[in-house]
C-alpha cells in the first residue's frame, strides 16, 4: 500500500528535479506578474471581463473607461490641493476606490478631491454622448446614459459616495436627505449595492447625534464664497445629469 501512495509521489519529486531549472524560468515571472493583477491595469482588466461576460465587451471596455476617467478625476483633484492618493483599483460591479493617504484639512479640501470624480465622469459622459451625434450607434448612447447615472449616483448626500463629502462643505445634515433617498431607492428596487451603501454610511450619520471636538468643528468651518461654490457646482451638476440622462434613456442596451 505505501509503495502505491509514495511511487507517484517519488516520480512527480524526480520530475521536479529534473525539470526545475527550466521550470524555474516559467513560474518565477508569473509570480512576479501576480501583484500586478492587483495594481489598476490589472484590475481593470478583470472588471472588463466581469462586466463583457453579461454585457459584452464593447460595452465592458467603456465602461470601465467611463470609470477611470470618473476617478481620474479624483486624482487631479487631490493633487490640486496637495493630498497624496493611489492608484485607483478596480472592483467588478462595485466600480473603483482610490485611497487618499492624508486625511483633508477641512470641508472645503474634502469636498474639491470630491467633487473632481462626478465633474470630469461627466466630461466622459459627454464625450460618449457627443460620439453618438457624430456616428448614430446606439453603443454610445447607453455609455453616455450610464455615465451620467453613475456619475449623478455618486452625487446621492449620503457616507462615503462623493456627495456626502461634498455637502460636508455645505452642512453635514444632508446626509439625512441622502439617507432617505437610498431608503426609498431600496424599498422600490432592492439592491445589494445600496444596501451596502446604507450600511456603511451608517457611523457617519451617527456622528451627527454626538457632541462635536474642537477639531470636528474646525473642519467643518468653511467661508461662505466657498459654500457658494460648493452649492453652484453641486446642485448645477446634478442638474445637468439628469438631464444628460433624460436625453439618452433607451428601452435596451445593446449587448455586443
Amino acid at each position: 500500500m505505501w509503495k502505491k501512495i509514495l511511487g507517484p509521489i517519488a516520480v512527480v519529486a524526480i520530475l521536479l528535479l529534473k525539470w526545475g531549472a527550466k521550470l524555474k524560468f516559467i513560474f518565477i515571472p508569473l509570480l512576479k506578474f501576480f501583484p500586478v493583477l492587483f495594481k489598476t491595469g490589472g484590475t481593470m482588466i478583470l472588471s472588463i471581463g466581469a462586466y463583457a461576460l453579461f454585457y459584452g465587451w464593447k460595452f465592458a471596455v467603456g465602461f470601465v473607461l467611463l470609470i477611470f476617467i470618473h476617478e481620474c478625476g479624483h486624482l487631479i483633484a487631490a493633487r490640486h490641493v496637495g493630498l497624496p492618493v493611489s492608484a485607483p483599483m478596480f472592483i467588478p460591479f462595485l466600480g473603483a476606490i482610490i485611497a487618499l493617504k492624508e486625511a483633508p484639512k477641512n470641508a472645503w479640501i474634502e469636498a474639491q478631491v470630491a467633487l473632481g470624480g462626478p465633474l470630469l465622469g461627466a466630461v466622459g459622459a459627454v464625450l460618449c454622448h457627443l460620439i453618438y451625434f457624430a456616428t448614430g450607434h446606439p453603443l454610445f448612447r447607453v455609455l453616455a446614459h450610464v455615465g451620467y447615472l453613475i456619475n449623478l449616483f455618486n452625487l446621492a448626500p449620503i457616507g462615503f459616495l462623493d456627495g456626502g463629502r461634498i455637502v460636508t462643505a455645505l452642512s453635514p445634515w444632508l446626509w439625512l436627505v441622502g439617507t432617505v433617498i437610498i431608503g426609498v431607492m431600496l424599498v422600490t428596487h432592492m439592491s445589494i449595492i445600496l444596501l451596502l451603501v446604507l450600511v456603511l454610511s451608517l457611523p457617519r450619520l451617527f456622528s451627527l447625534f454626538r457632541k462635536r471636538t474642537d477639531e470636528e468643528k474646525r473642519f467643518y468651518e468653511v467661508a461662505p464664497a466657498q459654500r457658494f461654490i460648493v452649492a453652484v457646482l453641486y446642485f448645477g451638476l446634478a442638474a445637468a445629469l439628469a438631464v444628460g440622462m433624460k436625453f439618452t434613456q433607451m428601452s435596451q442596451m445593446p449587448t455586443q
